[in-house]
């Protein structure tokens, strides 16, 4: 499942970088535990964070066990990420 915030950054992404995104979450549905926890304000969301096209691009996401769902929540850098994830 993918967020509609999420929906508008892959929108925007040129070729190159929709493929690094895509080894990104096959990376995601390989190994679920990947990435880093959030606690506080963020709690139950990890981030990923990976290289597309040499910048660092962070990648958040919410698994649910109990139905197998992997949301797609947020794509971007690093610049603002947490405040705008926190909206």
């Amino acid at each position: 499942m993918q967020t509609p915030r999420f929906q508008r950054a892959a929108k925007k992404l040129k070729r190159g970088q929709k493929a690094g995104l895509d080894n990104a979450i096959r990376c995601l549905i390989e190994e679920s535990g990947i990435g880093d926890v959030k606690i506080g304000d963020l709690a139950g969301i990890r981030v990923y964070k990976f290289k597309m096209t040499g910048q660092l691009t962070l990648l958040s996401y919410r698994y649910d066990d109990g139905q197998l769902t992997l949301t797609l929540l947020m794509l971007g850098s690093h610049e603002n990420f947490y405040c705008d994830l926190k909206r």
